[in-house]
């Protein structure tokens, strides 16, 4: 069978998801999941009968907490099915690149490859920003490019001068996505005041992290009108299930909405204590960070995933250099990640 399939298929590497790589424990700060396990009221009546591709009462409550019309408003399997319909609307394989600048999320690289369509690579620059000459003199052919802020794994936010400085770079010649997956973190940082100046911006949301929904998989992208009916032409039929649409719109109903303000304020809280607490032991740098992760760069990295993944307390490992990211869960997941840590740490250095 693996004869069978496609070349780019048989030499694809799989994202290693949080869930692939697995783990025991009963400590889980890998996966940026919220700790909140929120209940919500199913009617279940329906379920003999096709969903809408874009059900009328989600487009409309995601539109009116973004901040843009209906018709700006797609809704999908998660962020995730977002990056593969921009690229299959947009690039024609073999032919068309997609450009995105690591250390970053791994899927658009996976998307474009599964698609056949080239990926070009201009790192971020050594304080995690755009650089933006390299991806001017790298623009030919490229009809995407990504930018995630706050980025993951790093946690920081983009200039905003440098994303409007790429827009008007490319103009008529490609389409900036800016993934802001965790931008519920900090929403004053997000671009989509930008969609009303700049038709070749799309926005990328989902309601997995600050919404603690990440097992039921629904992502949005925010784009002007225009862009919107093209992506259109390519979503399956009947991409959001019943349930999908019940659960999401009550966690955007007023009280829904109250309730996730609340708890990211409780997560920002359980962030600043986890950052505060670790940049105070020895040898350890903790960088600022958005969202609910923090990147924590320890002089044996991963040494420290591998104590701490052996004694159940579940991290995440960075392809930077000894760096771990964690993600921020409730205040005892907290503290015991701490004393973890930090016991580890002292016991290594006796």
């Amino acid at each position: 069978m693996e004869k069978l399939a496609r070349q780019q298929v048989q030499a694809l590497t799989p994202y290693l998801s949080a869930r692939r790589i697995g783990g025991s424990g009963d400590v889980w700060l890998n996966a940026n999941e919220s700790p909140f396990n929120n209940e919500y009221q199913l009617t279940l009546n329906n379920l003999n009968r096709y969903s809408e591709c874009q059900p009328k009462a989600l487009i409309e409550a995601y539109s009116a907490y973004a901040g843009v019309k209906p018709e700006q408003t797609l809704t999908s399997r998660g962020a995730d099915e977002g990056i593969e319909l921009l690229i299959r609307a947009f690039c024609e394989a073999g032919q068309d690149s997609i450009l995105y600048c690591p250390p970053t999320y791994g899927m658009y690289s996976i998307s474009a490859e599964t698609i056949g369509v080239e990926r070009k690579i201009v790192p971020l620059t050594s304080d995690w920003q755009l650089d933006l000459p390299n991806i001017e003199a790298n623009l030919e052919s490229v009809k995407l490019v990504f930018v995630c802020s706050p980025n993951n794994p790093t946690g920081n936010l983009v200039k905003r001068e440098d994303i409007l400085t790429l827009l008007e770079m490319t103009k008529d010649k490609a389409i900036v996505v800016m993934d802001e997956a965790y931008i519920d973190f900090c929403p004053e940082a997000s671009t989509v005041d930008l969609l009303a100046q700049y038709p070749n911006l799309a926005i990328l949301r989902t309601l997995s992290k600050a919404f603690a929904l990440a097992g039921l998989r629904c992502g949005f992208t925010l784009a002007n009108e225009e862009l919107i009916n093209v992506l259109l032409k390519v979503i399956a039929p009947y991409p959001v299930p019943v349930p999908v649409t019940e659960i999401a719109v009550q966690t955007l109903s007023e009280q829904g909405l109250v309730r996730a303000k609340q708890q990211v304020a409780e997560l920002n809280q359980n962030r600043a204590y986890l950052a505060q607490g670790l940049a105070a032991l020895e040898g350890v740098t903790v960088y600022p960070g958005w969202g609910n992760y923090i990147l924590v760069q320890f002089i044996d990295g991963d040494q420290v995933f591998k104590s701490a993944w052996d004694n159940g307390i579940i991290l995440r490992n960075s392809p930077i250099e000894n760096c771990v990211r964690i993600s921020v869960g409730n205040q005892q997941e907290c503290e015991k990640t701490l004393a973890f840590i930090q016991s580890a740490l002292e016991a290594t250095a006796a």
